[in-house]
């Protein structure tokens, strides 16, 4: 094979460990922008949190600070509370210093398409701010486990060593909704080998276990689960003693809403069924449920909504953004180092601490914008809630404000919105469309909440089924099928019409 020399023009995108950092900035939820902040702090000498009150006239951030939806005053007729974002350097020395930067762009361009970036980010040079070098330390924030719980109550018991084995057995068998996850007759084959024991030695072990708090633990299935918590309410209990008959004796009944065969089989009249329903209702059907080892998620909103003088304003939570500055006192130790060394090291950790800002800046300015174009499309919804939710997708925001779907889809995820109506993901503001009879779109959120609404007002002696609400929907001009009712219905966990029929 012959060698020879070739020439060829491309073009690559080359990205710099800063604007790596800008772009990585802007997907990180709050909660995950914070342990970096410390990480930067911890690690930058020249960085420093801003003390309230301090750092006062940067215009430019106070602009981005007071922007609102486009239908809103302006700032300037407005004055901001004291608690807004202000995000400056030390003085105004400092202030020149970084302004007069040539090498930090007035824009960082952090608006490019994510799988350019990934695989650059993947295939180029680690930075120092590589995902895989961190180790985040959110704390113990998880509760106490079901079988923590069941084996603390155990050690107070008086048991012999097997039972206590086969109590252990037991509580490990139990599953996060408090029933077994095993037979109890595979428990018995496994601690056989071990222990000389027959099947009702493990069975008098197992009620031993279910007199445990929370009241119905460790039932093999539902019926005995909801039996158990019967027997521990106080005997006193009206229709305590015909509840327990009817879980006993006719719980298939019971479970397909046959009131009529009920009603003839336990001889009682409808009025006396409903309060047996009631109270059994009132049980827990899944007992562990409230003893939960998953770990707590703490939600800090980034940016607040609220209505000032008629109109939606939308402001960044001084919370969640950090103020951050040039430290004044090291900066001015660059000048008396003598060491060449030493000066190249507070030169390289003051250029970071530059462009730090700088991708925090950018990050917020992001966000602010892309918060107020989605309150400015959703501000149906914040005055008359879900059923005035718009259909609308990523595309529609990053078109509006210049941006690509991707940089959109980085800003809106983990970060939220506080409304009036409640903290929401700003992924939610987002939703497909279903098509109206007079040419509009329709939001699927708004349509669940129609759904829901119309399901809460029905006769639950006869509940609405999907084709009935896919034809009162069309009646009001919203074109959805049966199948699509059935999907949105499940998607809010709400059971089909048999499931929902009660007694009148």
């Amino acid at each position: 094979m012959k060698q020879s020399l070739q020439l060829r023009l491309g073009q690559q995108l080359t990205m710099t460990p800063q604007l790596q950092q800008a772009i990585r900035l802007l997907q990180l939820s709050t909660l995950e922008l914070q342990l970096e902040v410390q990480q930067a702090l911890e690690s930058n000498v020249m960085l420093e949190l801003a003390e309230d009150g301090e750092d006062e006239g940067n215009d430019a951030l106070e602009e981005m600070q007071g922007m609102v939806a486009p239908e809103a005053e302006s700032y300037a007729d407005s004055q901001p509370p004291e608690s807004e974002l202000r995000h400056e350097p030390a003085s105004a020395e400092h202030a020149l210093e970084l302004q007069g930067n040539s090498d930090i762009p007035d824009e960082l361009p952090v608006d490019s398409v994510w799988e350019d970036i990934y695989d650059n980010i993947n295939s180029g040079g680690a930075s120092s701010y590589d995902s895989d070098e961190r180790d985040y330390d959110y704390g113990d924030t998880s509760g106490e486990t079901l079988q923590e719980h069941l084996n603390w109550q155990l050690r107070l018991m008086p048991m012999s060593d097997t039972d206590r084995a086969i109590a252990e057995s037991i509580v490990d068998a139990v599953g996060d909704d408090g029933l077994l996850s095993v037979p109890l007759e595979e428990l018995y084959e496994s601690l056989r080998e071990e222990f000389d024991i027959e099947l009702d030695e493990v069975e008098a072990v197992l009620h031993a276990v279910q007199n445990l708090d929370p009241p119905g633990i460790a039932a093999r299935d539902l019926r005995e689960s909801l039996l158990l918590q019967l027997r521990q309410l106080p005997e006193d209990t009206p229709h305590r003693a015909l509840a327990q008959q009817l879980l006993s004796d006719h719980f298939e009944l019971l479970a397909g809403r046959d009131y009529a065969q009920l009603k003839r089989r336990m001889k009682i009249e409808e009025e006396e069924l409903g309060q047996l329903i009631k109270l059994i209702q009132s049980l827990n059907p899944r007992p562990g449920a409230h003893i939960s080892s998953s770990r707590t998620e703490y939600i800090i909103p980034d940016v607040f909504v609220r209505k000032v003088k008629g109109t939606w304003r939308v402001e960044l939570n001084p919370e969640a953004a950090p103020r951050l500055r040039v430290n004044a006192t090291y900066a001015g130790l660059m000048k008396q180092v003598g060491s060449a060394s030493d000066n190249t090291t507070m030169k390289n950790h003051l250029q970071e601490a530059r462009w730090f800002i700088k991708s925090l800046q950018s990050r917020n300015e992001t966000l602010l914008k892309v918060a107020s174009c989605i309150v400015e499309h959703q501000r149906e919804f914040l005055e008359q809630g879900e059923v005035a939710m718009k259909a609308l997708v990523l595309h529609d925001i990053a078109q509006e404000v210049g941006m690509h779907e991707s940089t959109i889809s980085r800003v809106t995820t983990k970060k939220y919105m506080h409304t009036p109506r409640g903290i929401f993901e700003l992924k939610y503001f987002f939703s497909s469309h279903v098509s109206t009879a007079s040419g509009g779109e329709c939001s699927s959120t708004a349509i669940r909440a129609f759904i829901k609404k119309m399901i809460a007002e029905e006769n639950t002696a006869k509940p609405l089924s999907d084709s009935k609400i896919a034809e009162v929907l069309c009646k009001q001009g919203i074109n959805v099928a049966r199948r699509t009712v059935a999907k949105y219905r499940e998607a809010m966990a709400i059971p089909p019409s048999n499931e929902r029929k009660r007694l009148s």
